[in-house]
């Protein structure tokens, strides 16, 4: 139990700082040598409190001298010296999702998966995550706040921390609460952004052994997703997605939005299995890309090559955009899947349609405002003040579904 010992040592530490009582004095007359000086040295502790302080009046035939012993000054000084060695022991990261704001499929590959070119960008809804130093030198423990979130290896948390350990040496083990947000199977890539902030944090823990660009290319080994968010925020991905390029003028944070997710998830596989390259978009990515650099959103840009497919597994879906669509009358720049579903993004306004609220078969929707979202270099996503819950109709938390 050494790291609890040293987490309860530093939260006594911090207790007991509390004012000095007042310090004990001893006085006695001296004779000066005839070479004496009068000056006064003090000596001052890390906090500025003084813990042997010499004071001296000089006469021409003697001087008092005052001793003071200040024990509260010398425990700070010796907590001061046990918290600069102590290192990282807990950490709290927002764990920021995504949306593609076009998808395009260009090919199968010989492995099996297929080639895409893909603007992704985070935005501001998110998971937070809770890391501490395990005691163990064995095994990380996983709680979350969902139901049906898996949390043993399988969760991608305990991936990317096996990872890291298997890439560095690294022997750290930890104890992780994920409090989620981000529904799962709605094509938002919350558990792509759960392992980099994983990564991401066991590097913080370590001294940052790891650059950035290293965290993202070893992430590329368990999930094509995964690379994208140690992007700055907004990106062009091609390959699987695990080739990034970071895009420098990313969409505007003022920019609104509205994600809204029926209870139903769409399985990746099932949507790709049935993908047909013959009914994809003809429209060449860079060209999309560069006209939403220069222009912006509007829909002739936000093309998704999963969505006929995502259709086919799941008819509910088309049948809610398509309303969507009619009910906004013009009110979004756009409407579109992100991912491989389900969820329908409408940007432009952070409002969804009154029939999300109003028709009984719709009660257990997912809606969730939300704006685009960067990060600076060397720091990790941090979420927006305005950042609020989602929430279904009746004012409880969304339902979260589960692959």
């Amino acid at each position: 139990m050494a790291c609890s010992a040293h987490l309860l040592s530093q939260s006594l530490y911090s207790s007991h700082r509390a004012s000095p009582a007042a310090p004990r004095s001893l006085r006695f007359q001296a004779r000066p040598p005839a070479s004496a000086s009068t000056g006064a040295r003090p000596c001052s502790s890390a906090r500025g409190r003084q813990g042997l302080v010499l004071r001296a009046s000089a006469s021409f035939e003697q001087r008092q001298v005052e001793v003071t012993y200040d024990p509260q000054a010398k425990f700070n000084q010796l907590a001061d010296q046990i918290d600069k060695n102590a290192g990282l022991t807990r950490l709290n990261l927002f764990s920021p999702c995504k949306i593609n704001v076009f998808l395009r499929i260009t090919g199968k590959r010989p492995d099996g998966f297929h080639d895409l070119a893909s603007l992704f960008h985070v935005i501001s809804l998110g998971d937070t995550i809770k890391f501490s130093l395990s005691p163990s030198k064995s095994k990380d423990r996983l709680s979350t706040n969902v139901a049906g979130v898996p949390v043993d290896e399988s969760n991608l948390i305990i991936k990317a921390l096996n990872l890291y350990r298997k890439k560095t040496g690294t022997d750290n083990y930890f104890w992780i609460h994920l409090d989620k947000k981000v529904p799962t199977g709605a094509g938002l890539g919350g558990g792509s952004s759960n392992a980099a902030t994983a990564l991401w944090a066991a590097n913080q823990f370590s001294g940052c052994i790891a650059s950035e660009k290293d965290l993202q290319e070893w992430s590329g080994e368990i999930g094509s997703d995964i690379p994208f968010f140690f992007s700055r925020g907004a990106a062009y991905c091609t390959g699987r997605g695990e080739i990034v390029q970071d895009v420098p003028n990313p969409l505007p944070e003022s920019l609104p939005m509205v994600l809204i997710k029926p209870p139903e998830a769409c399985s990746t596989a099932e949507v790709y299995k049935r993908f047909r390259l013959e009914q994809a978009s003809q429209m060449d990515p860079l060209t999309l890309l560069e006209d939403i650099t220069q222009n912006g959103i509007s829909q002739d840009v936000c093309v998704n090559d999963l969505e006929p497919p995502a259709f086919e597994v799941l008819p509910s879906l088309k049948r809610l955009k398509k309303r969507i669509v009619a009910a906004s009358q013009g009110g979004y720049n756009a409407v579109f899947m992100s991912g491989s579903g389900s969820t329908i993004v409408g940007i432009g306004s952070p409002d969804p349609p009154a029939f999300v609220y109003d028709d009984e078969d719709y009660k257990d929707v997912f809606v969730s405002e939300a704006c685009f979202l960067t990060r600076e270099e060397n720091q990790w996503y941090k979420e927006p003040i305005s950042s609020k819950a989602a929430f279904n109709k009746d004012g409880l938390p969304a339902s979260f579904a589960t692959d």
